[in-house]
């Protein structure tokens, strides 16, 4: 079987088709355009695509690629015979009536389940389709450093008369398959598991995102268990004027001290608009010197920056509740208003527990952990037949509550307790090692209280910022020399040594601006040489200029930017004493340098404009990749180290000094 990585550029006189084969790399070219007319053999090829029942991967495409195929398929016979610049045209007027479309949140003309080529979009797949996810094709270049980070180089309303054009035009195309072929690669243990699941369940989600995955396996599993069809569940929604939050509190949510129980009688004079939840609310209180914070978006608290140590008889302990909110709906019997609620708590429990037996590793583990977490965004959902903003409150209020609950019992409890973090489901506390039983008690205590479960464990270090930017350094454990070897493999920056026969070795958690590793693609991972040596700086106490003198990745380097709407990326150099501008394409690749240029970023309407990187700091374009040697970049290590020791000094809270500064 034959499967294809494709994309269409759409001109309007010209049409261009490049297929990749996702095996051999096999590339078809198909163009449409008086130079060059290849519509006969492009038709016979997408009904051989359908009689064999083949699959095109796309970036994007059952919202723009798909549809044209189909309207090629649909007006084939009109289309051999006509003249190549009108079916160019034809297409042209198609392609741009299905962006209208779309822009304006409507269905495209055909919708999934009528298209005769079986697809798979990895922009829906990996939900980039989503508003904080968004990414284009060439957002996605950049995460993964692509070779070629290229725009259309001619705009679709330019008419093309050169061969040269054709060429640019389909060189063009061809780049951006095999970047989506990259893509494909990167998730293909996804489309994997997406293919099993269908197959299993008779249901197509080769291009779901793991939202779609949830409510699409709920709803078959509910519509099975209560006999009521889809069709009618997917209809039901339990919209709300008003949620009266007292109504909702848990009986057992109770505080002795007076900081906990004002917050406890703010939230029981709370009254929300579903409507516009943006409003919110915000509440905060001090305790220990750690000041917590409360809304719509879960509980944070984190004490002042800092390095802190497990030492002097002191452990730190972190405590998360087992799928907390999951089970505080399952626990508590919680369920959309407008299902049978019998029904709904049976079966979310039972994917919980169904989770639970399947080990980790396998794919239907994931499945389950993708249903139990994503059934709390659905419920806020109104394209959902979840939908029902007083459960969302329910959970999300009652968990605020519920782990406050437990900071309260903790750090009031157990002399010489230091709070450190309490973010969402989970918390971290600096106490005692002789308090560690106790400390244990007392969970126990909340558990019985709550009927939640909590997961422990230790750190040894904490490098802190704040609740958002963190390193935690778990403690040190035990390993065979078979798993040591593994984990080395997969997480070579972990803590790792070894004892005679014995191997050991430490496992971190980098948050925030501190994350370097796995980084989801459509995240923003600028300058990584920054996360990275501040992270050997405090997990193995390299020095950063030692760490920059060793890492010549110039990735690492890099950052990327976007320009959106009215915005416009212009190049300033100055050569000889002239001044030169240059125009750029709205997503650039770039590092610091010594030489170079300045990118400003300018208004196309009032004409604001301001430098990337402010001051006199230059930048070299680096969309495009060389195999220059390291000493003929002529990267600017100053503004890297000086970035460094900023971040150093955001959690240390002290001055550091460069070394390269000092001689």
């Amino acid at each position: 079987m034959n499967h294809w990585v494709m994309d269409y550029e759409t001109l309007i006189n010209m049409f261009g088709a490049v297929f990749q084969h996702y095996k051999t790399d096999e590339t078809k070219t198909f163009v449409v355009h008086r130079l060059r007319n290849d519509i006969s053999e492009l038709v016979k090829f997408l009904n051989e695509n359908v009689e064999n029942k083949e699959w095109h991967i796309s970036y994007n495409g059952l919202n723009f690629d798909a549809q044209i195929t189909e309207f090629i398929l649909a007006n084939q016979e009109e289309l051999v015979l006509g003249d190549p610049m009108h079916i160019a045209h034809k297409i042209y007027n198609f392609a741009q009536s299905v962006i209208e479309r779309t822009g304006n949140n409507e269905f495209p003309p055909y919708a999934p389940h009528e298209l005769s080529i079986h697809q798979v979009d990895v922009f829906k797949l990996n939900h980039w389709d989503n508003p904080a996810k968004r990414s284009s094709l060439k957002w996605i270049q950049y995460s993964m450093d692509w070779f070629n980070i290229q725009e259309m180089p001619i705009h679709h309303s330019t008419y093309i008369h050169t061969q040269a054009q054709v060429k640019e035009v389909m060189e063009y195309c061809v780049n951006d398959v095999r970047s989506c072929k990259q893509i494909m690669e990167l998730s293909k243990s996804q489309i994997n598991l997406r293919g099993s699941l269908s197959k299993e369940y008779s249901i197509n989600l080769y291009s779901a995102s793991e939202p779609k995955i949830a409510k699409d396996l709920f709803l078959l599993f509910l519509s099975q268990k209560t006999g009521i069809k889809k069709s009618e569940l997917k209809s039901l929604r339990t919209s709300r004027d008003r949620i009266v939050v007292k109504d909702i509190i848990l009986p057992y949510i109770k505080f002795e001290r007076k900081e906990f129980q004002d917050i406890l009688t703010n939230f029981r004079e709370l009254i929300i608009d579903p409507n516009n939840t943006k409003s919110g609310f915000k509440y905060s209180m001090t305790h220990k010197s750690v000041r917590t914070d409360f809304g719509l978006g879960g509980v944070h608290g984190a004490r002042s920056s800092g390095v802190y140590t497990a030492k002097d008889g002191m452990i730190i302990m972190t405590s998360d509740v087992t799928s907390f909110y999951p089970n505080l709906a399952i626990r508590n019997g919680w369920s959309p208003a407008h299902l049978p609620k019998d029904e709904f708590c049976e079966q979310y429990e039972w994917f919980f527990d169904e989770r639970v037996k399947i080990p980790k590793k396998d794919p239907k583990n994931y499945v389950y952990k993708i249903i139990l977490n994503s059934t709390y965004g659905l419920s806020n959902d109104e394209n959902s037949f979840l939908y029902d903003p007083e459960f969302t409150m329910r959970i999300t209020i009652n968990g605020q509550l519920s782990l406050t609950m437990l900071y309260e019992m903790l750090s009031t409890a157990i002399p010489g307790s230091i709070p450190l973090m309490q973010n969402t489901d989970g918390l971290e506390m600096m106490i005692p090692s002789s308090m560690k039983e106790k400390y244990f008690e007392i969970c126990e205590k909340w558990e019985e209280i709550t009927n939640l479960n909590l997961e422990h464990g230790e750190y040894s270090k904490l490098i802190l910022a704040d609740v958002n930017n963190y390193i935690a350094v778990n403690k040190e454990k035990e390993v065979s020399k078979e798993d040591f070897k593994s984990l080395q493999s997969e997480f070579p920056h972990y803590i790792y040594r070894t004892e005679g026969d014995k191997c050991y070795y430490s496992s971190t958690k980098c948050k925030g601006r501190f994350e370097f590793s796995d980084l989801a693609l459509h995240k923003n991972k600028s300058f990584l040489i920054i996360s990275k040596a501040v992270y050997n700086y405090f997990v193995f106490n390299v020095l950063p200029e030692i760490y920059l003198s060793k890492n010549r990745n110039i990735f690492d380097y890099c950052a990327g930017a976007k320009a959106k709407g009215e915005w416009e990326f212009v190049e300033e150099c100055l050569v000889k004493g002239n001044m030169s501008f240059k125009k750029l394409q709205h997503i650039v690749r770039y590092y610091i340098s010594n030489e170079g240029c300045k990118i400003m970023k300018k208004n196309k309407v009032d004409g604001r404009n301001f430098q990337l990187e402010a001051g006199a700091w230059r930048q070299t374009i680096y969309n495009v990749i060389d195999d220059k040697p390291w000493k003929d970049r002529g990267v600017n290590e100053d503004y890297y180290l000086q970035n460094i020791y900023k971040m150093i000094e955001s959690v240390e809270k002290k001055k550091q000094t460069s070394q390269l500064t000092m001689f």
